[in-house]
């Protein structure tokens, strides 16, 4: 006796695998049965799919839901477009915390005090993603952010780490591979990642090798030295014998556009070579990050980011390096940045404008203009920048070992205080819409294989991101016709449509386009946990 028996669907399993028509049927949370229709036995509940598409949930591997799943545990922006995993640790993760971590949740990003008071008793890194089990609408995973790791250990101190320090970040990463992290996540162009060296990385991740783990990476550069920093990613694969993800490929700046074709070929030729690399993207021309991206990293050093902007010596100093483009810090031109994220009342009016027009309209240098909102606004200004080829993003999308991913949180439109990069709201039904519906890039079982097996696959869980028998049932239902994103760089904050129901464990957390309010969540721990 199923509890449920989903019929007269378009089943599309995950796998690549041509589409069929057939019926699932669910006891619990798991899938207890597929079949062709008319075949499965007895159920307590029908639900005809007539017309709809039956695919596994989304996997996102590269989630920034970390503070969104604190302030609203039902991550609607995510769960209508049928993301059923949310995979964070680029950038930092609250856990493990203590050392030299000040804060285990930037300050930049207020969250409710019950969880940060919480959160600082997290010294495991499995006690942030327990904390979480039943508040939460998704499933929850993480890799180690690497940057959380070094500031453990060393601070914010830029230089090499000793080899006291490196001991003691490998016997943390250890401690959380078995705690069930996937692996170690540097995001390289962010402080503090990017005071390690090659070195440093490669001596962390020979620990995650041993527990199964995988080293994904925000490349050192995806601009003037793109191929420089997937040479680095390439060897850290080879020396430390360890599979290498690559966060969001792109090749950022027009200069470097034609670069692309190159790393794709770099990435074949590892592959060839016995290096096991694979790469993610987001289906948008546009990148988001902070503007104080657009600052040197020695800015951060020591955690006198704030300080040092407020000395005028500084200043000027930072004005030269940036003005000259020194390093990587200035592929971008300020008519191609939008700063969006502006808390400040006095600053919402400069949403939608470019970076070039705010610095017009203040009679102020540009890179005077990033200073002083910094300043003023004391966090880092979610911001836009148009830097991407529509070209490099379909050549991208054809590649057998490219993924989807969103590089963004999930939202509450009615909630929401600042604007976004609208991936947060509609990467996956995107790709459904724009490059398998209207442009026929993909086909939907290559689309979907991209959200769901193959990251599954990457990641090492042989019971998700599949429809099959005994695999948790965790599933997304569709309209193919209708499925879209709404959401756009001017108005971000707009759910997605066409996903009509999504189910997370067994349970349905969307049904008919509408949340349920259920919170069937659960933290998927990686291949370390299972090792004793």
């Amino acid at each position: 006796m199923f509890d449920l028996k989903i019929i007269n669907a378009k089943i599309v399993d995950g796998k690549a695998n041509p589409w069929f028509w057939g019926e699932v049927g669910i006891i619990g949370d798991k899938i207890a049965a597929i079949g062709h229709p008319n075949s499965l036995g007895e159920t307590r509940e029908i639900l005809d799919a007539t017309g709809l598409v039956l695919a596994p949930g989304f996997i996102d591997i590269q989630s920034h839901s970390i503070v969104p799943l604190m302030r609203d545990g039902r991550c609607l922006g995510k769960v209508f477009q049928g993301v059923t995993l949310e995979v964070m640790g680029e950038g930092w993760t609250p856990a493990p915390f203590g050392g030299l971590r000040k804060r285990p949740i930037p300050e930049s990003y207020p969250v409710p005090e019950i969880w940060l008071e919480q959160a600082k008793s997290w010294t495991r890194f499995s006690d942030w993603l327990e904390a979480l089990e039943g508040k939460v609408s998704v499933n929850v995973a993480s890799f180690l952010a690497g940057g959380s790791l070094r500031e453990f250990v060393c601070g914010m101190q830029m230089g090499e780490a000793t080899t006291s320090q490196l001991e003691q970040m490998r016997e943390i990463a250890k401690n959380a591979m078995r705690d069930g992290v996937f692996g170690v996540a540097y995001a390289l162009i962010y402080p503090p990642d990017t005071y390690c060296s090659t070195e440093e990385i490669v001596e962390v991740c020979k620990v995650v090798a041993e527990y199964g783990g995988v080293y994904i990476t925000h490349l050192r550069s995806e601009g003037d030295t793109f191929l420089e920093a997937l040479d680095e990613a390439i060897e850290i694969g080879k020396s430390a014998k360890i599979p290498v993800e690559v966060y969001h490929l792109k090749a950022s700046g027009q200069r470097n556009w034609h670069k692309m074709p190159d790393a794709i070929e770099k990435i074949k030729a590892a592959r060839e070579n016995g290096v096991d690399i694979t790469a993610d993207m987001y289906p948008y021309p546009a990148s988001g990050t902070g503007l104080d991206a657009l600052l040197p990293t020695w800015v951060s050093a020591d955690g006198l980011f704030w300080q040092n902007l407020e000395n005028p010596d500084i200043r000027e100093k930072i004005r030269a390096e940036v003005i000259h483009g020194t390093g990587d810090m200035n592929t971008s031109r300020p008519e191609q940045i939008m700063p969006v994220g502006f808390r400040l009342p006095e600053h919402l009016g400069y949403v939608g404008m470019k970076l070039s027009q705010i610095a017009a309209a203040r009679e102020e240098m540009w890179v005077d203009t990033v200073m002083a909102l910094l300043l003023a606004e004391r966090q880092r200004i979610g911001t836009i920048y148009f830097t991407m080829s529509e070209e490099n993003l379909q050549l991208q999308l054809r590649q057998p070992f490219v993924k989807i991913s969103s590089d963004a949180g999930g939202h509450d439109p009615e909630k929401a205080v600042e604007a976004v990069h609208p991936r947060g709201y509609g990467t996956f039904p995107r790709v459904l819409k724009k490059y398998v519906r209207e442009e026929k890039i993909l086909s939907l079982e290559t689309a979907i294989h991209k959200m769901t097996g193959l990251v599954a696959q990457r990641l090492g869980i042989a019971d998700r991101g599949q429809i099959a028998a005994d695999a948790y049932a965790d599933l997304v239902l569709f309209d193919p016709d209708t499925i879209a994103d709404l959401a756009t760089f001017e108005q971000p904050h707009q759910l997605a449509i066409g996903v009509q129901d999504v189910w997370v464990n067994g349970v349905r957390v969307l049904e008919q386009g509408r949340h349920t309010g259920a919170l069937a969540g659960r933290f998927v721990r990686g291949a370390g946990a299972k090792v004793s």
